[in-house]
């Protein structure tokens, strides 16, 4: 039986991307060269209310490769595979392909 967690609030799961200790022809990568704290969204909660009741949504959406801070976090693991837990507001960024 899966385990699926649907985070609450404006929080949102990522599981970390581990970036590559070398490139694709062999070269070692020292190891500040891949120190970019990035990750994918799994999954986003439905977002936090403002003080009159109005629901204010996630900035971010399943899918979309993120920044993260280098603390913080909750992390949770479910099954073989370890997760992380941010607020919403925890996001630095989002990586876009150009």
């Amino acid at each position: 039986m899966m385990k699926r967690l649907v985070p609450t609030f404006n929080r949102i799961l990522v599981k970390r991307v581990i970036q590559p200790a070398k490139t694709e022809s062999g070269i070692l990568l020292p190891e500040k060269a891949s120190s970019l704290n990035s990750g994918k969204v799994i999954a986003v909660g439905p977002g936090s209310r403002d003080k009159d009741g109005k629901l204010i949504p996630v900035s971010v959406k399943e899918g979309d490769t993120v920044l993260l801070p280098e603390y913080g976090g909750t992390q949770v693991k479910l099954g073989d595979n370890e997760y992380h837990l941010f607020r919403d507001e925890d996001v630095l960024g989002t990586l876009h392909e150009d």
